[in-house]
C-alpha cells in the first residue's frame, strides 16, 4: 500500500510540474472518450426513434406487392397482378388476419377556390385506417355505401386541408380533383413524418372505386398494394405464411415456381433497420477508437519524453534503494492518471452533448450505465497499455549511466 501511495504521490506531482503538457496529452484522450459516449448513446436514440416511426406506420403490418416473373424460355418478364378479390380472398380465409386493404395512389393536384395543392392521393377501403393507425380528427370517415356506389367523397390529410383551407372549416366544402368535385368528409388526425421521410399529412383519401372511376383508370379491380395487419404481433408470421400459400393458390402458381407477388412483414422492416444500425455504429466507432489510439499513442510519446527528461531523477532513486518495481509502478499510475482524468473530462462533455443533441433532434439519447463503464475501462486501459513501455524503459535505466545525464 505504501507503494502505491508514493507512487500516486510522486506521478502527481511530475503532472503538476507540467501542466501544460498534461493538459495537451489529457486533450487526446478526452476527444477519443467524448467520440465513444456520443457515438454509443446518439446509434441507441437515433434506433429507437427509428423504430418508433416504423411501429407507428401500421399496427402488425403485412405488405403484399405484385412482384415480375422471369417465365422459363421467354425474354420477357410477366407482371403480377392483385386485385380486391385477393384482398377479399384473405381477410375470409387468412385467421391470423385481422383486416385488409387494396390500395391505389398517384400524385395529382386537388383545388379549392384559387388555391391548388400539388399532393399523394390514395383510393382504399375502410379497412385502411385501422391497418395504418389513422384517425379522423374531424367529420367522419365514408361508408360502406359509399364505397360500393363509388360515391365522389374525400377525407383530407392536416397538412393538405391547411394548404387549402388555412384555419377554416373544410368539412363539407367540395374540392376538385381532376374534373370530378369531391365533397370533404373528413380530416385525418395529424400524424407526423414516417420512417421513409414522408410526410404522412400530405394526402387524400377516398373510396377506392371513386379513385378509379375518377382519378385514375385501372383495369377493373386491380390494385398497386394490399396492406394487411395480423391478430397480434405473435401472429404475424404465421399470417404472412397463411397469405403466401393462399395466394398461390389462388393465382395458381405451381410448387417452386416463383411467385407473382411479395409479402413483407414490419418486423422485418423493423430487423432491417436495427441492422443498418448496428453497422453504422460499428463504423462510427471504429472512428472514436481510432481517436482514442491516437490519444494513447500521445500518452505513450509525452510518457517517453518524461522518461528522457527525468532520467537522472530516476538514476537517483535507484541508487539509493528504489527498486524496479518502484519506477515501473511510478510512471504506470502517471500514465493511467493522465488517461483517467481524460477518460472523466470526455465522460462528462460526451453526456452533457449527447444530452443536448438528443434534445435537438426529439430523440432519448442519454448515455447508458455500460457506456459510461467501458469508456472508464477503456481510458484506463490505454494507460496502462500505452504507458507501459515508457515505465518499463524508465525501470530498466543503469543507476550509473543514468546519474551521468545531465
Amino acid at each position: 500500500m505504501n507503494l502505491f501511495l508514493s507512487a500516486i504521490r510522486l506521478a502527481l506531482s511530475a503532472i503538476a510540474r507540467n501542466k501544460m503538457r498534461a493538459t495537451l496529452t489529457v486533450l487526446g484522450i478526452l476527444i477519443g472518450v467524448t467520440a465513444v459516449v456520443m457515438v454509443t448513446a446518439l446509434a441507441g436514440g437515433a434506433s429507437e426513434s427509428v423504430g418508433n416511426q416504423i411501429d407507428s406506420f401500421g399496427s402488425n403490418l403485412i405488405f403484399i406487392n405484385p412482384e415480375n416473373v422471369q417465365q422459363s424460355g421467354v425474354r420477357g418478364k410477366v407482371t403480377g397482378r392483385l386485385t380486391e378479390a385477393d384482398a377479399r380472398a384473405i381477410a375470409r380465409e387468412a385467421v391470423s388476419v385481422s383486416d385488409v386493404a387494396p390500395w391505389l395512389s398517384t400524385m395529382g393536384q386537388v383545388v379549392y377556390g384559387d388555391k391548388n395543392v400539388q399532393t399523394s392521393f390514395g383510393g382504399t377501403t375502410r379497412a385502411y385506417f385501422p391497418i395504418r393507425r389513422f384517425k379522423i380528427g374531424r367529420g367522419e370517415l365514408w361508408s360502406e355505401s359509399d364505397e360500393s356506389m363509388k360515391t365522389k367523397v374525400c377525407v383530407l390529410g392536416q397538412t393538405v386541408a391547411e394548404k387549402l383551407f388555412g384555419t377554416g372549416d373544410p368539412i363539407g366544402r367540395t374540392v376538385r380533383i381532376g374534373r370530378a368535385p369531391f365533397r370533404v368528409i373528413g380530416v385525418l388526425e395529424p400524424k407526423g413524418t414516417s420512417a421513409f421521410g414522408d410526410d404522412q399529412d400530405d394526402r387524400v383519401l377516398m373510396p377506392i372505386g371513386s379513385f378509379r372511376a375518377r382519378v385514375m383508370h385501372t383495369a377493373p379491380e386491380r390494385t398497386d398494394m394490399l396492406m394487411a395487419s395480423s391478430t397480434s404481433e405473435l401472429t404475424t408470421a404465421r399470417a404472412q405464411a397463411e397469405i403466401t400459400s393462399l395466394l398461390r393458390q389462388r393465382h395458381r402458381i405451381a410448387e417452386g415456381k416463383d411467385a407473382d407477388f411479395k409479402v413483407n412483414t414490419q418486423a422485418e422492416f423493423r430487423q432491417a433497420q436495427e441492422a443498418i444500425t448496428r453497422v453504422l455504429s460499428a463504423l462510427l466507432l471504429a472512428v472514436a477508437g481510432v481517436s482514442l489510439v491516437v490519444g494513447g499513442i500521445g500518452v505513450m510519446n509525452i510518457m517517453l519524453v518524461s522518461v528522457a527528461e527525468r532520467t537522472r531523477e530516476i538514476g537517483i532513486r535507484l541508487s539509493i534503494g528504489a527498486r524496479e518495481r518502484d519506477i515501473l509502478v511510478q510512471f504506470l499510475i502517471e500514465a493511467v492518471a493522465l488517461s483517467m482524468v481524460g477518460g472523466v473530462l470526455g465522460i462528462l462533455l460526451g453526456s452533457a452533448a449527447t444530452i443536448g443533441l438528443g434534445r435537438a433532434l426529439g430523440w432519448n439519447a442519454v448515455p447508458s450505465v455500460d457506456s459510461i463503464f467501458v469508456a472508464t475501462a477503456t481510458s484506463a486501459f490505454i494507460g496502462v497499455a500505452f504507458g507501459f513501455l515508457p515505465a518499463r524503459r524508465a525501470a530498466s535505466l543503469d543507476p550509473i549511466e543514468a546519474l551521468r545525464q545531465e
